[in-house]
């Protein structure tokens, strides 16, 4: 993860992780990842206001999708044009199909 933030960084670009994401990466050991890339400063942090909320419960609606968190960052990666890092694309390609995966 660490090298990936580096080239990132290097070619100019960003790096986003949506707030639900820190959550996730303390509920188990399993993200440690995650947790790691998480205490680099060079990352911004999308939070979920009322009008991201409400994206989201929509997109869940529509797609019948009931992880928030997923469609969160589904949501934070379009609208970025980011890919999105992940051990598990399934989910996030039944939110958005056309979202740009990297497996881990």
């Amino acid at each position: 993860m660490q090298a990936r933030l580096d080239e990132t960084l290097r070619r100019g670009g960003t790096v986003c992780v949506p707030v639900g994401a820190i959550a996730q990466a303390w509920r188990s050991s399993r993200q440690f990842r995650l947790a790691r890339l998480l205490k680099s400063r060079d990352i911004d942090i999308a939070i979920m206001t009322p009008n991201v909320a409400r994206s989201v419960g929509v997109l869940c609606a529509r797609t019948g999708h009931d992880d928030v968190i997923d469609v969160h960052v589904a949501i934070c990666a379009r609208e970025r044009r980011h890919a999105v890092v992940t051990s598990d694309p399934d989910d996030l390609f039944r939110i958005d199909p056309g979202l740009l995966v990297i497996r881990v």
